[in-house]
């Protein structure tokens, strides 16, 4: 399946404490993305450390840290708070993953390039 320029799932599909990847084709690219579930706010970042632009995940799907409430770069450690997407802490503090923009239609999100 040919990835499109919008991602969309049922809302009910990412849970609190939980995220889910998906692909998106934007700009004659294919890029992946994630979104996580936060306290029942749902937000969307490419899946990309601004440090060196590797993928945050080693394992797919896998972006939380141990604590639950942190995503973590697989690569070097590094830790986002995931309501902005700001690095706290590890070689790209001060630092953000790219919100992708994120919408609800009803009972599903709709996930768009930035």
């Amino acid at each position: 399946m040919t990835p499109s320029a919008e991602w969309r799932c049922p809302a009910a599909a990412v849970a609190r404490g939980r995220t889910v990847k998906f692909t998106l084709r934007c700009h004659d690219r294919t890029v992946e993305g994630f979104v996580v579930n936060c306290d029942g706010e749902h937000h969307a970042y490419l899946n990309r450390c601004p440090h060196v632009g590797t993928p945050l995940d080693l394992w797919p799907n896998e972006f939380l840290a141990d604590d639950g409430r942190t995503l973590v770069c697989s690569t070097h450690g590094a830790l986002f708070e995931p309501l902005t997407g700001a690095c706290f802490a590890g070689p790209c503090a001060g630092d953000a993953l790219t919100r992708l923009p994120l919408r609800h239609d009803g009972d599903a999100l709709v996930i768009g390039c930035p």
